[in-house]
């Protein structure tokens, strides 16, 4: 008898959408696999609904918190119920950016210099030289990103509003010109890296999401010891992190520095997108690897204690 799968999708984050196409792509293509799957909405009383659902295992495609920040993690672990992806402890680290940089720095993989400071501070006065990138702590997707150029006499005024919900912290980092690549980890493996080429100033939530918003060029156009050492860097990220499952790290390379000295992580993402437009399944598709058996291995890879 085939397993029962949870598909944990949507939630209160500001990714809710995209994390509901992500989980409808992905209970359809285990269906199609004759996997027995109930999928969930997920909402405060999760807890709840898992004890009365019981289902062997979770599909965790949530996006942003509770379920990239460990929340979601701590309570499948107190459920038992085994999980896909990150554990609690890589989930929360991953996803409090500033923290990840420090252990991904020790761990040798090379992040733009920054300084995290208040948002109120960031808004008063320009706290790097310019040009210089602006992001909460704790969102994915873009969201709540500026990019503080030469032409910005001022800092960003959007920080000081009373409606501002990405936190009172602010990351502040050196902007790195040149190419935005990505490659995702799968289990110990590195897959290919894709360049991601908008159609727009800056890659941004709609950039990610919308049809057309962005070109994807896989696999990306750049020397082969970048590309491995892309690749290298990913993995060694993952680990350095504990992540499990599959991950995603973004990079950006400025390709006028010598070699690979130009190369940058800006941060690893536990929970990447699996919509139908996502990075993942089109490197795993690349791989050999189509999306249902994509799928199929984070459900047959999930456990406790991750």
């Amino acid at each position: 008898m085939s397993k029962h799968v949870a598909v944990l999708m949507g939630g209160w984050s500001s990714e809710r959408e995209v994390s509901l196409r992500s989980g409808a792509a992905c209970a359809a293509a285990l269906e199609s696999r004759g996997w027995r799957v109930t999928r969930i909405d997920v909402a405060r009383d999760i807890a709840g609904v898992l004890a009365q659902v019981k289902p062997d295992v979770a599909l965790n495609l949530l996006h942003g918190r509770p379920g990239e920040d460990g929340t979601i993690q701590g309570i499948l672990e107190v459920l038992q119920i085994p999980y896909s992806h990150s554990g609690v402890l890589a989930s929360a680290l991953a996803m409090q950016k500033d923290t990840a940089k420090l252990v991904l720095a020790a761990g040798g993989v090379p992040v733009p210099e920054g300084v995290t400071v208040s948002r109120g501070e960031a808004a008063k006065t320009h706290v790097l030289p310019r040009p210089y990138v602006i992001k909460p702590i704790c969102e994915g997707s873009s969201v709540g990103v500026f990019i503080v150029t030469e032409q910005h006499e001022h800092p960003p005024q959007e920080l000081t509003r009373p409606d501002w919900s990405y936190g009172e912290q602010v990351l502040c980092e050196r902007y790195i010109v040149g190419k935005e690549l990505t490659c995702a980890v799968m289990g110990d493996r590195a897959l290919d890296v894709i360049e991601i080429v908008p159609n727009v100033a800056f890659y941004d939530y709609e950039a990610k999401y919308a049809p057309g918003g962005s070109r994807h060029v896989l696999p990306a156009e750049i020397k082969p010891n970048v590309y491995q050492q892309i690749r290298t860097l990913a993995l060694r990220a993952h680990l350095a992190l504990g992540c499990r499952g599959v991950s995603r790290a973004d990079f950006r390379f400025d390709d006028r520095q010598e070699g690979v000295s130009g190369l940058f992580c800006l941060e690893v993402n536990t929970q990447p997108g699996m919509t139908e437009t996502s990075l993942v399944p089109e490197m795993a598709a690349y791989a050999g690897i189509p999306f249902e058996e994509l799928v199929e291995w984070m459900v047959e890879d999930a456990s406790l204690n991750r």
